[in-house]
C-alpha cells in the first residue's frame, strides 16, 4: 500500500468525476484505491457517496475498506438514476420521425444526452440494452 500520492493523481481524480464515462470513473476508482492517502481516499467516498452507477460505489467501498475505512454501502437507489430521465427520453423519441427504429433512438440518445445513456449502461450492465428498449416502446409520443 502506498503512502504518497500517485504522480497521476491529478488525471485520476478528474477521471473519477467523468460523468459521461462510467468505465473511467471505474478504472480511475480501482487505481486511486491502490493509494492510501487523505486525497485519494476523500475522491473515493466521494464516489462511493455520489456516483450515480452503483458497481462504481461498490468498487469504492471495497477499495476504503481494504485502506481500512470504517464505512457503509449506501443501499442502490430506487427508480430514476437520473431524475427526469422520462422526460428526456421522451423529447428525444419526440424529436425522431414516427417511424424511427430503435437503433436511431439509441444512437441519438447517445448523441445528445451520453451522460444518461452511460450511468443506466453502467449501472443496468448486461442488461442495459433491454431495459433501453423496453423503455423506448413504452414511451408515448404525446
Amino acid at each position: 500500500m502506498n503512502h504518497e500520492l500517485p504522480d497521476n493523481y491529478e488525471q485520476l481524480k478528474t477521471a473519477a468525476n467523468r460523468t459521461s464515462s462510467w468505465r473511467e470513473r471505474l478504472t480511475a476508482v480501482e487505481e486511486l484505491g491502490k493509494w492510501n492517502t487523505p486525497q485519494t481516499i476523500d475522491v473515493l467516498k466521494h464516489r462511493l457517496m455520489n456516483d450515480t452507477v452503483y458497481p462504481i460505489q461498490e468498487a469504492a467501498f471495497r477499495k476504503l475498506r481494504a485502506l481500512g475505512e470504517d464505512i457503509q454501502l449506501p443501499a442502490r437507489k430506487k427508480g430514476e438514476l437520473i431524475k427526469g430521465v422520462n422526460k428526456v427520453l421522451v423529447r428525444i423519441k419526440k424529436s425522431l420521425p414516427d417511424e424511427h427504429t430503435f437503433a436511431e433512438f439509441k444512437e441519438k440518445l447517445q448523441k445528445m444526452r451520453l451522460d444518461i445513456y452511460d450511468a443506466y449502461e453502467g449501472d443496468k450492465g448486461d442488461q442495459f440494452e433491454s431495459w433501453l428498449e423496453s423503455t423506448w416502446a413504452s414511451l408515448t409520443r404525446k
